[in-house]
């Protein structure tokens, strides 16, 4: 059983009057009011649609809101759900809120998850989150369906995305974890999950939970599944829409998502350093979506923020980058607008310096990170250059190349990663 040192006497209580679950969902939440509501009657809908017979619960963990958002949760009554479908639960669908904590924190809002998951027994858990305007009921079953009836362990969604969403992820996250991990997962990082009480219990257990509960151990979670030999599966989703109000500033973006996968590494290094190339994941429903459409980014101003980077922090890249790199990241910086150009090759060659120095911990592991944002920026500015006004068939194409851009010098990562500068 997990340890239950995090949870409140009156958590543990309450969850000793629900009994043992077939199904969980967790709703972390923070100052969440302006969308929790209609999240937890899409989950309930999902719920009574999907799941009539079985045991089910929802757990929402809470980061110390202060607008109302746990009693949005409690008084989010399943009466409406069930005029508006026209059916019922057979079992008692019960809902319980707790705050882990003052301040919010995806680590110990995760654990509190997973902990209630074991004392409950659940055979199939998800995790949805409220910051999403578009929850629908179609996601409950997409998601714990492979996990509850078909012994999957662990469900990563796949949304439909306009083709500038997202960068981050389709230009260093999803390429690098399919080049070491050899598996393409889409979302490797991401709100939404399902994971099974196999997966979910030796997760609580192996994972080495921080005191100070600023990390982020979705990645790592996603890691575990690839790396360990659990049934992995997408669903496709639909749209996701974001809240505004939970819009991250990209530093912090970075820190969670790469810095996450960047942490991943040492660990499981054996998992990862004899992968060669990568093999597609079953997917359920479509496996990738672009849409097209106006938007409105600042192209110039990444160009100037990625070149004021490198030479600004050029005594912080000296320590990170080999100087062949700098040199060339030196040259695409003086380069105007319309000849600029950070190749896949030379940002693929940077990002596994940058996971090289990380591993080394050169320096403090999050000035790197933060070193890593303004040539990010450039990489962003080339990838919308290039795609201005490609179909979605080119942009997949150009990410596709990407991907195996990042297979074929996964060899340098493994040079520089024992090797010295």
């Amino acid at each position: 059983m997990a340890e239950e040192s995090i949870l409140s006497d009156d958590f543990i209580r309450q969850l000793m009057n629900v009994g043992e679950v077939d199904i969980l969902i967790g709703v972390p939440t923070h100052n969440d009011a302006r969308t929790v509501g209609a999240a937890i009657h899409a989950i309930q809908a999902g719920i009574l649609k999907s799941f009539p017979r079985e045991r089910a619960a929802i757990i929402n963990t809470d980061g110390g809101s202060n607008d109302g958002t746990p009693d949005i949760v409690m008084g989010a009554s399943i009466s409406d759900v069930h005029r508006s479908f026209n059916g019922y639960t057979l079992r008692t669908l019960h809902s319980i809120s707790t705050q882990y904590s003052r301040t919010p924190s995806s680590e110990l809002a995760l654990r509190t998850i997973l902990s209630a998951a074991d004392l409950l027994r659940a055979k199939a858990c998800a995790v949805i989150s409220p910051e999403s305007t578009t929850v629908d009921p179609g996601w409950v079953e997409s998601l714990l369906r492979p996990v509850y009836r078909e012994n999957v362990d662990f469900v990563s969604p796949v949304y439909r995305r306009h083709k500038f969403e997202g960068v981050l992820l389709t230009n260093l996250i999803y390429p690098m974890t399919r080049a070491l991990y050899g598996i393409r997962l889409r979302e490797p990082y991401t709100t939404e999950i399902a994971f099974s009480n196999r997966l979910g219990c030796e997760f609580l257990l192996q994972h080495r939970w921080s005191q100070g509960s600023d990390e982020d151990p979705r990645m790592d979670l996603t890691i575990n599944a690839i790396s360990n030999g659990f049934r992995v599966q997408q669903a496709y989703l639909g749209e996701r829409t974001q809240s505004g109000s939970q819009s991250r500033d990209l530093v912090t973006a970075m820190r969670q998502t790469v810095g996450g996968l960047f942490s991943c590494l040492e660990p499981s290094f054996p998992a990862w350093s004899g992968v060669v190339g990568s093999e597609s994941v079953l997917t359920r429903g479509s496996e990738f979506d672009v849409t097209d459409g106006p938007l409105r980014v600042n192209r110039k101003q990444l160009k100037q923020m990625f070149s004021q980077g490198v030479s600004e922090l050029g005594s912080v890249l000296q320590v990170i980058l080999t100087a062949e790199t700098l040199v060339e990241l030196q040259s695409v910086a003086s380069a105007d607008e319309a000849t600029f150009r950070l190749s896949g090759e030379l940002w693929v060659k940077t990002v596994y310096e940058f996971a090289a120095s990380y591993q080394k911990s050169v320096m403090n592991r999050n000035h790197i990170l933060q070193a890593l944002v303004p040539l990010y920026r450039g990489r962003m500015f080339t990838f919308l250059t290039q795609n201005r006004v490609a179909s979605s068939a080119e942009v997949a194409n150009d990410i596709e190349n990407l991907c195996l851009e990042f297979e074929r010098m996964k060899p340098y990562l493994l040079e520089r990663w024992d090797g010295r500068k």
